[in-house]
């Protein structure tokens, strides 16, 4: 499997100037090209190279890969919406190859810039440097507002061995509980919608202060608000990366595999009230289950999506429909009453059973309807 790794560069003031430089005009070129593409409505790498590759180094005087490189970029740019014109931040992402990158050893790296190649120093973390190789496929440099460099590596790492399995862990995803587990264990969300609140009363403020008051009151405004974008969405991150950890190794260490819920396009199959909309949108189960699946391909740990239909409303003990009231669940067939969460849990480890055995593959509606 491939991962990416992100290395911290640290270049001296010479160096950030001719990267600066690089990453400008680079991106310079692909605004430029793009602009081409969409009036032709050309789509292809080796055709939009032939029309435009010469004119391209002469105008913006890029490298031959470099060139090459840049018209890759806006082709698949380009190719993701083709309705509209792709544009390039000055600062976004620039690719770099084997071509015109090398690493010397696992302290430094030589990467191309306008004016001839620059060496430059890097620091990584123990997580990074347990996983790197110096034989890495394409990588990304990228500049962050705070004006830190840092290069992000692909490299290939071997899967884990596959664990033979016939039980699974059922994980529930939510908003309240961001996930729980077919084994009693809940990940609540109290910490993260807190510091949601914060996050917000904080923006909301600062957000007044940018709009009125001294000029220079305001100018301060602006810049925190941007020193701070991003604070939230990292939290988010760091807060899935340690709960997709756990669900993995206790499917490891139990023998047992991983049933998610398949939520994919759920915000336009359901309808949440105005004063909720905010906390939804920003339900970040889709970067949860990418990290539960990467970790648990590294670990040899199967993992299925199953179809969530009816696992909040099935009774998880005699399979019969019952009912929901915020966090209990009852049913009026056989009389259990158990946490709502932990029920759809245990209905989503039986379903991830059933449709990991290709012969018993049955949809779960019509288990459902069945019992009922």
């Amino acid at each position: 499997m491939k991962l990416t790794l992100q290395i911290q560069l640290l270049p001296d003031r010479e160096q950030d100037a001719k990267l600066q430089a690089t990453v400008k005009r680079f991106n310079e070129a692909a605004c430029w090209l793009a602009k081409k593409a969409f009036e032709l409505r050309l789509a292809n790498k080796v055709a939009l190279q032939k029309l435009f590759y010469a004119e391209l180094r002469v105008l913006f005087g890029l490298s031959a890969q470099m060139a090459v490189r840049c018209i890759a970029q806006v082709v698949e740019a380009y190719k993701r919406d083709k309705s509209k014109c792709p544009t390039f931040r000055p600062f976004a992402a620039m690719p770099y190859d084997q071509r015109i990158m090398s690493f010397k050893g696992l302290d430094r790296v030589s990467l191309l810039t306008l004016e001839g190649r620059v060496i430059v120093p890097f620091v990584m973390g123990k997580y990074q440097r347990e996983r790197f190789t110096p034989a890495v496929g394409q990588s990304d440099l990228v500049r962050r507002k705070d004006g830190k460099w840092f290069l992000l590596v692909v490299v290939d790492v071997p899967d884990g061995t596959p664990i033979p399995t016939t039980d699974f862990i059922g994980v529930d995803l939510g908003i309240k509980s961001i996930a729980t587990l077919s084994t009693g264990k809940d990940f609540g969300g109290a910490a993260l919608s807190a510091y949601r609140l914060k996050r917000h009363r904080v923006r909301k403020s600062l957000q007044s202060k940018a709009h009125r008051g001294k000029p220079s009151a305001r100018k301060n405004a602006r810049r925190v608000l941007r020193r701070t974008g991003s604070k939230e969405r990292r939290f988010q991150k760091w807060i899935n990366h340690n709960i997709s950890k756990q669900i993995v190794e206790t499917a490891k260490g139990t023998g047992r595999g991983i049933a998610l819920e398949d939520l994919k396009g759920i915000r336009t199959r359901t309808t949440v009230r105005k004063s909720q909309r905010g906390l939804h949108n920003s339900w970040a189960f889709s970067q949860l289950r990418l990290f539960v699946e990467y970790k648990a391909l590294r670990a040899g740990v199967p993992v299925v999506a199953v179809d969530p239909r009816y696992t909040s409303q099935t009774c998880s003990s005699c399979r019969h429909l019952g009912q929901r009231r915020g966090k209990v669940f009852s049913c009026s067939n056989c009389g259990a009453v158990l946490d709502a969460d932990l029920n759809g849990a245990l209905n989503i480890a039986a379903v991830g059973a059933v449709v990991s055995s290709p012969e018993n593959s049955i949809p779960y509606a019509a288990t459902v309807a069945a019992a009922d």
